[in-house]
């Protein structure tokens, strides 16, 4: 997979959509709101880094000789892409729409960011 592509475009999202957000909707949403758009984006900044780390750590297992570590630092890679697009995506669409019911869909795409950070601990613990 081509974690280091999908983290770079994430990453210069976040900062499109932080500096959006800071210039164009300061004025037109509510502190509150404002404040729920900022927590998308922080977040999915921080999982476009966390998405870097991938491939250093699949490249370190592979070069071990750890197959299932190079799986689990794969599989947390997939759970940080799905963690932006159902965290701060449920984020967006709620500020976008109003629709506060999307807050219910958002703890699980924090499940999914913390299950990839888990998984890219496996990953090094594999090689113990």
């Amino acid at each position: 997979m081509p974690w280091i592509s999908i983290a770079a475009v994430l990453g210069a999202l976040a900062v499109a959509l932080g500096a959006f957000g800071a210039h164009a909707l300061k004025e037109r949403l509510t502190p509150q709101a404002l404040a729920i758009f900022e927590t998308a984006v922080r977040y999915q900044f921080y999982h476009a880094l966390a998405l870097l780390t991938v491939v250093p750590v699949e490249r370190w297992v592979s070069s071990q000789g750890s197959a299932g570590g190079t799986r689990w630092a794969t599989w947390a890679g997939w759970a940080f892409l799905v963690g932006v697009a159902v965290f701060s995506g449920s984020l967006y669409l709620m500020v976008a729409t109003g629709w506060r019911k999307l807050g219910m869909v958002t703890p699980l795409g924090g499940l999914s960011f913390m299950a990839g950070w888990l998984m890219l601990a496996m990953a090094a613990w594999r090689l113990r």
